[in-house]
């Protein structure tokens, strides 16, 4: 035991003398290059910010970062942007992928052994916790181990777990990184270690970071400062981990944070994954190609900017245009009787995010049909000026338990407590029958138009009648003083 806590002294103390070694052997290098990191965090500050170019959208701060992107993990609206698809080296923050694969390919309580390769196929200097050849740990340790000590042969001892081999951990990478919607990604390896083919771009990653931000346990794991390691049989060292990422520390505070990883290497300089909720909004901001504490100062004045600047309103309250609320003959559920709901249904959990200064009104929003399902009839958009806000499913009502229950007052023992249960069940079937009291309601109306038709007909008809009777009298009448007049006229005649 004496032997192994060494080993990772030893490891740890090495790490320091490269470090303390490369600061003192050229210190009129260091300040050299230290003006010339001022101009470079100059240039690219000057850098044009995408988001500022759509109109009436909040101005965004202009960070030092060469790429730079503030997006919703639940919606993905991009509330900031700045050379978002250009390809980058990640560095360490590779890891979110590595992490959320192992997750969603494994258990956390399975044992992970550490191979030959997955311990020797990284530098001496670079992050780890000096694991050796032989010893394991959990699953759940290895990503306490690569989320808060940024350890790359635990990263590779998890590609290993997960898919038997790096090369073949890596070929999932891709394929994930690729059903996810990535389109500027390419990764080689678990770790994040320099590889000019590995790369990926600040929207890439925010859309791998916004699922990994979706899991309780990696929210858990990535937000924790530090973390203690007690020897087991098969890890024999007894050692603490601390996070650098300075707002899951808390050495610079930050309301809200979720967790994040930091990575690191010469040619990716600072890069920064961290996530942050407030106000109903979960924000991913991902900076590339930062100078150190630059990628956490403008992390935070980012996350600010998103949280002061926009608002999230719910589609189904706000929403107008659409008559979703059909009333009619038709619905669905289980009251026959018509107590159940419409057929159609804006969904209630869905929201847009917009500038404070506008309202719903002021959004464009358009209806997609390709994204239709068994439940989900079409997919209502929306945007300002033509920057995407928000979305929500126009769903097919679903049938829930029966609404009326029945004693039977059934007294015998011979019914199956498994089948019970299983007829218990809510129905996943979408009925849709006829609303029977709509339905009589309506033949009652139409009945009662059509009796009324008749009267009115009948009234109608005996007026005609009487008047023609009327008439038939008056014509007699006149007939029979005509003659009574020529009778009159007759007896009068002088023979």
């Amino acid at each position: 035991m004496f032997f192994s806590y060494t080993k990772k002294s030893v490891f740890f103390l090495f790490s320091l003398l490269m470090f303390v070694g490369a600061f003192f052997s050229a210190p009129m290098t260091a300040c050299a290059t230290l003006e010339e990191l001022e101009a470079e965090a100059e240039a690219r500050k000057a850098l044009p910010i995408q988001s500022n170019e759509i109109e009436n959208w909040p101005v965004g701060p202009a960070v030092s970062a060469e790429c730079a992107i503030l997006m919703d993990a639940n919606t993905g609206v991009i509330l900031y942007a700045k050379n978002i698809h250009k390809k980058s080296f990640p560095a360490s923050t590779t890891k979110i992928l590595t992490c959320l694969l192992a997750i969603e390919n494994g258990n956390l309580d399975d044992v992970v052994t550490f191979s030959h390769d997955a311990v020797f196929s990284v530098p001496v200097g670079g992050s780890n916790m000096g694991m050796d050849q032989g010893e394991s740990i959990t699953l759940e340790q290895c990503l306490y181990g690569i989320l808060v000590g940024s350890a790359n042969e635990v990263s590779n001892a998890v590609g290993e777990y997960v898919s038997g081999t790096i090369e073949d951990f890596v070929s999932l990478m891709n394929e994930r990184a690729a059903e996810l919607g990535c389109t500027d990604s390419h990764f080689m390896n678990a770790n994040g270690l320099h590889d000019d083919n590995h790369y990926t771009s600040a929207y890439d990653l925010a859309v791998i970071s916004s699922q990994f931000f979706q899991n309780e346990m990696l929210c858990k794991i990535g937000n924790t400062p530090r973390y203690h390691f007690e020897p087991t049989s098969t890890q024999p060292d007894d050692f603490y981990l601390k996070n650098k990422h300075k707002l899951v520390t808390g050495e610079i505070p930050y309301d809200g944070i979720l967790g994040g990883k930091t990575g690191y290497t010469d040619e990716a300089m600072q890069t920064l994954v961290s996530c942050a909720e407030r106000n109903g909004m979960k924000l991913i901001c991902i900076v590339f190609k930062e100078g150190s504490p630059n990628q956490f100062t403008d992390t935070v004045e980012l996350f600010d900017y998103g949280f002061n600047n926009f608002q999230v309103m719910n589609i189904s309250e706000n929403e107008d245009k659409y008559q979703m609320e059909v009333s009619g003959f038709l619905q669905t559920g289980n009251d026959i009787f018509g107590s159940s709901k419409p057929i159609l249904s804006i969904d209630t959990d869905s929201y847009v995010i917009i500038p404070n200064t506008i309202t719903f009104d002021d959004l464009d929003s358009v209806i997609d049909y390709s994204s239709s399902n068994e439940n989900r009839i079409a997919q209502i958009k929306y945007s300002y000026h033509d920057t995407y806000v928000g979305s929500a499913y126009l769903n097919l009502a679903t049938d829930t338990a029966s609404t009326y229950n029945f004693d039977t007052n059934i007294e015998t023992t011979d019914v199956s407590v498994e089948k019970t249960e299983k007829e218990a069940e809510p129905s996943q079937d979408n009925t849709i029958f006829v609303n029977v009291k709509k339905v009589l309601l309506g033949i009652l109306l139409f009945a009662g138009t059509v009796i009324l038709l008749f009267v009115a007909r009948a009234f109608i008809m005996n007026n005609q009648n009487a008047k023609r009777r009327k008439n038939r009298v008056k014509r007699k009448q006149k007939r029979r003083e005509r003659m009574q007049s020529n009778f009159e006229d007759f007896d009068n005649l002088d023979f």
